[in-house]
């Protein structure tokens, strides 16, 4: 299980730790599951939305993120927020979005404690590019109640968070 480090540049969240688990299904499908340790009372995480579905600016509050790559340039960004919502957008370059309309939507459900939390995230193979391997950088933005936000990747590349960064995607999966 790949674990996500808080950037430096970061405030330390009250967690002790951040990670995610990734499969493949039978259906092409690849399941997720990101998991927080740590004091979660201490940390704001909105309630599952009756009606879950499409929304943008979910990365400015805590939601788990999927950047998948294929090739050289162009990528997708998924975001999974705790409330059920989703995003997803299509890039051709660095920061260089294209029009996109997925046709498919992800599942999302979450459980917690007070000492872990757990997003499970099942992103339909209609989601993701036709080519293999993918290039994956998986990450995080976690809010505390506070409200601070800290920002966390399998790899940081840079000074500043900067998901969208291709050094960041260092996960590769057949």
């Amino acid at each position: 299980m790949p674990a996500l480090l808080c950037h430096r540049a970061s405030p330390l969240p009250p967690l002790s730790a951040c990670s995610l688990s990734l499969a493949w299904q039978e259906d092409g499908a690849l399941q997720l599951c990101y998991r927080l340790i740590g004091d979660i009372s201490a940390l704001r995480l909105p309630p599952l939305s009756p009606a879950p579905g499409f929304a943008d600016g979910l990365w400015q509050h805590s939601c788990c993120e999927l950047f998948v790559a294929e090739g050289e340039r162009g990528y997708r960004e998924f975001n999974f927020a705790p409330s059920g919502n989703w995003a997803a957008y299509a890039f051709s370059d660095y920061r260089v979005r294209r029009d996109w309309v997925p046709d498919a939507q992800p599942r999302i459900r979450v459980s917690h404690s007070p000492s872990a939390f757990e997003l499970q995230v099942d992103l339909p193979a209609a989601l993701l590019p036709p080519a293999r391997p993918l290039q994956l950088g998986a990450t995080a933005v976690i809010e505390t109640t506070t409200p601070e936000l800290s920002y966390w990747a399998l790899q940081h590349a840079g000074e500043r968070p900067d998901f969208h960064r291709r050094e960041s995607f260092v996960l590769s999966l057949p």
